[in-house]
């Protein structure tokens, strides 16, 4: 009992599926994060001549303006152009990055889009709930790989900034703009440093946030065994049903017993009902059949029908065990059905 309580067994596709439902997919932020910078250090490097232009045609407009006494409407021209040229460096960029964004998570989960995450639920708002998730085992781990990462950042970023110290003396007798080329390509260097640290920081993380996970979608037996219930229905249920079938396919078996030509028997065990309608079939068609109390009830119908009983143990079993119901009589057995039909015919005339 024990063991069915235990969530010991990886997640069946149906769980799997639930829970994508809810809004709950393996999401790894540091790969998310990594595809997004990525996108962003190639978008500013293939914009960076494109944005430094503008930057000088910035700072060109602003140097119109010394010794210019500055006025309310003059301010606000200032400030509409100077948003409008922002606006026009940063969107080149935004755009790629929100579609980085998006991307990334495609690649992790696939497509999804459910509002279930944003419905009300009060229990998020529990405070119980939220101390006990506040100290939970799962927020210190999170913390501890938030240290460890914001550390291993730092450290790398730093070590390659100093390298950079040196250069800084000579780089502050130059211009604005020699400055801002410089400062350019070290903030490049930087980011694909960072770049290299953050994809093993993001492949160490998809590959801990999935087996958490799964981990966590673990089932017991028991909860696997309800599903697959769920899934094929209750076994007395699908009895139940299998029975109430049988019970009507076999009621509208027997309503065709008054409308067949023979019934053939063996004479006790087997009783096999046929009918031949010239132009409605090739060959007499089995329309009931049973054993044991069926065949017992198909003859009892049968003689309260009017319909003739032929007692032929061979042909009864053959047929019984070798036709279907509403099928025709196979080629083997023509000759001896045709001798019992033309039986039933004579002596239906000798009548």
């Amino acid at each position: 009992m024990a063991d069915d309580l235990e969530k010991t067994e990886e997640p069946t596709p149906k769980k799997i599926e639930d829970a994508r439902k809810e809004g709950n997919v393996p999401k790894s932020m540091d790969a998310s994060g990594f595809v997004t910078l990525l996108v962003a250090v190639i978008t500013v490097a293939a914009l960076f001549s494109w944005i430094m232009d503008r930057l000088e045609n910035l700072y060109r407009y602003y140097t119109h303006f010394f010794g210019v006494e500055i006025t309310p409407s003059l301010l606000i021209d200032i400030a509409s152009y100077t948003i409008y040229q922002l606006l026009i460096m940063v969107l080149p960029l935004a755009l790629p990055v929100a579609v980085a964004g998006l991307v990334a998570g495609w690649m992790q989960f696939g497509f999804l889009f459910t509002t279930k995450p944003l419905t009300p639920d009060l229990k998020k708002i529990d405070p119980l709930k939220g101390a006990k998730n506040l100290f939970s085992m799962k927020k210190l781990v999170e913390g501890a790989k938030i240290t460890i990462k914001v550390a291993a950042v730092f450290i790398v970023a730093f070590s390659v900034f100093i390298g950079f110290i040196e250069e800084l003396v000579s780089i502050a007798r130059a211009d604005l703009m020699q400055q801002m080329a410089w400062l350019g390509d070290r903030a490049l260097v930087i980011a694909a440093v960072m770049l290299v640290l953050l994809m093993v920081l993001a492949l160490i993380d998809i590959l801990f946030v999935r087996y958490n996970y799964f981990k966590g979608l673990r089932m017991s037996k028991q909860e696997i065994k309800d599903e697959m219930k769920q899934l094929e229905g209750n076994p007395e249920i699908k009895a139940k049903i299998r029975q109430i079938q049988m019970e009507m396919a076999r009621k509208r078996m027997l309503a065709e017993v008054p409308n067949a030509d023979v019934v053939i028997t063996n004479p006790t065990h087997f009783a096999v009902a046929l009918r031949y309608k010239e132009g409605e079939s090739a060959a007499p068609k089995v329309v009931a059949k049973g054993a044991d109390l069926i065949a017992l009830k198909i003859k009892e119908i049968a003689r309260e029908s009017g319909v003739q009983i032929v007692e032929n143990p061979p042909l009864a079993r053959e047929l019984y065990k070798n036709v279907d119901i509403d099928k025709e009589v196979p080629e083997q057995f023509y000759h001896a059905v045709a001798e019992v039909l033309a039986f039933v015919y004579k002596s239906k005339r000798g009548l």
